[in-house]
C-alpha cells in the first residue's frame, strides 16, 4: 500500500515535470504572438503619428513664415512713414535756418552801417575836441592877459581861498560839535563825580611830617635826656629818630625820615613816660615792645582798610604793606586813607557805570601800594606798585589800573580808566592835600610861559589858583576860527608840560574896540 502510494505520488510528480514545461512552452509561444501583434500595431501607431507631426509641423512652418512677413511688412511701413515724417521736420528746419541767416545777414548790414556813422561821428567829435582846446586855450591865455596871472597862480589862489574857506567851515563845526560831545560828557561825568563825592564822607588833612609827645611835667626832659644825654643818645639810635627837646612847655618833638620808626619812637617814649623807669636797659626793652606793637598795628590797620573798603582775598603780605601807608603821606595827605577814599570812589564810579565794583574797589585800594615801601626799594612807587602786584598774583586788571593812574601806560580797561579818575578826585578835592607856595607859584608862572609862547597871544593870566588860565589875543592876527585852534592846542602842551591837580580851564579872548570922541 506504501509502495503503491509512493509510486502513485513519484508518478504525480514526474507527470508533473512533464507538463510543467510543456505549459510554460505553450505559455510562452502564446505571449510572443501577442508581443509581436503588440508591436505591429505600436509600429503603425507610430508611423500615422509622425506623419501627422510632419503635417502639423509644416503647417506650422508656413504660418510662421507668413507671420514674419507681414511683420516685415509693418516694421517696413512704420520706418518709411518715420523717415518721411523727419524728412518733413528736417525740410522745416532748413526753412528755419535759413530765415535765421537771412536775419542775421540783415542785422550785420545794420550794424556795419551804424559803424560807418559812428566812426563819422567819432572824426566829427574829435574835430569838435580839438576845436574845443583850441577855444580853451585862447580863453586862457586871454584870462591870463586880462587879470595878470598865470594859471598856475591863479590855481593858487584858488586853492588859498578854499582853504581859508575850509578852515572856517572846520573850525566852526569843530567848534560845534566840541561843545556839544563836552556839554553831554560834562553833564554826564559831572552826574557821577557829584553822586560818587557826595557818597564817599572824608576828612581834610591834617597829618604833619612830625610827632610830638606830651610830657607831664618839664621834669621829665631832663630824666630823658639823661646823665651826660646816655638816654636820648640810646633812644635816638634804637629808633633812628631825632629827639627834639626845645622851649616848648611839656612836649618832645621826634622828628625823622622814616615815618615807621618815628611812630616806634613815639610809643616807645609814651611807654616810658608812664613807667617812669628811664635808663638805656629800659629804653631798649620798650623800643622792642614798640616795634612790635606797631607792627601789630600795622597789619591790622591794613586788615581794617581792607574791610572797610569790602575788598577781601587780598595777600597778608599786601595787606602789612598797605597798613604801612598809614604811616605815609603825600602832600600832607595820609596815604592810606587816600588810597580808602580812591577805593570808594573807584567802587561808587564803577557802579554808575555798570562795571565790576569789586574789582574797582581792589584796584584803587592797592593802586599807591608801592608808596609803602618806596623810602627803601628804588624806583617809582608806580613801578614798585606794578612789581609788588604781580609777586603777590594779582589780576592784570589790578596791575593795569596800579601802572596807568598817572597815565604813564596806557589803560587797558574801564577799571583803569575809574582808578585814574578817583585818584585826581581825591587829590584834587577841597582840603585833601597842602601844596608849599613855592610849588603853587612855580605851576603858574609856568603855566602863563606856555600860554605866552604860542603866536598871536599878547598876555595871559593864572586865576582861580591855576585851575583856569585867560588868554588875551591879538585881534589881528588872531580870527574867530583861530581861536578855536589855539585853545585846542595850548590845552595840549599844558597837558604834556605841566603836573596839575584836577583840571585847568583855557579860556582864549579876542576883543576888538572902536574909540571915537563926540565934540
Amino acid at each position: 500500500m506504501t509502495q503503491t502510494i509512493i509510486i502513485a505520488i513519484v508518478a504525480v510528480m514526474v507527470a508533473l515535470l512533464i507538463a510543467v514545461p510543456v505549459a510554460c512552452k505553450l505559455a510562452v509561444d502564446n505571449k510572443v504572438k501577442k508581443d509581436a501583434e503588440v508591436i505591429g500595431n505600436a509600429e503603425d501607431k507610430a508611423r500615422s503619428i509622425i506623419d501627422e507631426a510632419l503635417k502639423t509641423a509644416e503647417t506650422k512652418k508656413r504660418e510662421a513664415l507668413l507671420e514674419v512677413k507681414e511683420e516685415s511688412l509693418r516694421t517696413k511701413n512704420e520706418l518709411e512713414k518715420e523717415t518721411k515724417e523727419r524728412r518733413n521736420e528736417l525740410q522745416k528746419y532748413e526753412k528755419r535756418v535759413l530765415a535765421k541767416e537771412e536775419a542775421v545777414d540783415k542785422k550785420a548790414d545794420a550794424v556795419e552801417k551804424r559803424e560807418a556813422e559812428c566812426t563819422a561821428r567819432i572824426a566829427e567829435v574829435q574835430k569838435k575836441e580839438k576845436r574845443a582846446e583850441e577855444l580853451e586855450l585862447k580863453g586862457v591865455q586871454e584870462l591870463e592877459r586880462v587879470s595878470g596871472l598865470t594859471s598856475e597862480q591863479a590855481k593858487a589862489e584858488l586853492l588859498k581861498s578854499v582853504e581859508d574857506d575850509v578852515k572856517v567851515d572846520v573850525a566852526r563845526l569843530y567848534k560845534e560839535w566840541e561843545g556839544r560831545a563836552k556839554e553831554e560828557a560834562n553833564k554826564k561825568a559831572r552826574e557821577y563825580v557829584v553822586n560818587a563825592i557826595q557818597k564817599c564822607a572824608v576828612d581834610h588833612v591834617s597829618e604833619a611830617t612830625i610827632s610830638v609827645v606830651q610830657l607831664p611835667s618839664d621834669e621829665m626832659k631832663g630824666r630823658i635826656i639823661g646823665r651826660e644825654g646816655r638816654n636820648i643818645r640810646t633812644l635816638e639810635t634804637m629808633t633812628g629818630v631825632d629827639l627834639i627837646i626845645d622851649d616848648t612847655p611839656e612836649a618832645v618833638v621826634l622828628s625823622g625820615f622814616d615815618p615807621i620808626r618815628r611812630e616806634v619812637a613815639r610809643v616807645a617814649l609814651e611807654k616810658l613816660i608812664v613807667d617812669g623807669r628811664i635808663h638805656p636797659a629800659r629804653i631798649e626793652e620798650m623800643v622792642e615792645k614798640a616795634q612790635k606793637e606797631v607792627e601789630s598795628q600795622i597789619r591790622e590797620q591794613g586788615e581794617t582798610a581792607a574791610m572797610d573798603v569790602g575788598v577781601h582775598g587780598i595777600h597778608p603780605e599786601l595787606l602789612k604793606l598797605l597798613g604801612r601807608m598809614k604811616f605815609r603821606s603825600s602832600y600832607g595827605q595820609n596815604a592810606l586813607k587816600h588810597s580808602i577814599e580812591v577805593a570808594q570812589l573807584s567802587g561808587l564810579l564803577a557802579g554808575e557805570i555798570g562795571v565790576d565794583v569789586r574789582l574797582a574797589k581792589r584796584a584803587g585800594l592797592l593802586h599807591d601800594i608801592g608808596k609803602s615801601i618806596d623810602h627803601e626799594v628804588e624806583g617809582s612807587h608806580i613801578q614798585i606798585g606794578v612789581d609788588l602786584c604781580k609777586k603777590y598774583k594779582e589780576s592784570a586788571v589790578v596791575i593795569n589800573a596800579v601802572a596807568a593812574h598817572h597815565g604813564d601806560v596806557e589803560p587797558e580797561s574801564l577799571i583803569a580808566c575809574i582808578v585814574q579818575a578817583a585818584d585826581a578826585i581825591s587829590a584834587a578835592r577841597p582840603g585833601a592835600r597842602r601844596e608849599t607856595l613855592e610849588t603853587y607859584t612855580n605851576r603858574l608862572k609856568q603855566l602863563e610861559e606856555i600860554t605866552n609862547g604860542f603866536k598871536g597871544v599878547d598876555k595871559s593870566f593864572a586865576i582861580q589858583a591855576g585851575r583856569e588860565v585867560r588868554v588875551m589875543v591879538i585881534p589881528e592876527h588872531v580870527n574867530d576860527a583861530d581861536m578855536v585852534i589855539l585853545a585846542r592846542d595850548i590845552a595840549k602842551q599844558i597837558e604834556a608840560e605841566l603836573e596839575y591837580p584836577g583840571q585847568i580851564k583855557v579860556n582864549v579872548i579876542r576883543e576888538s574896540r572902536a574909540v571915537d570922541y563926540a565934540k
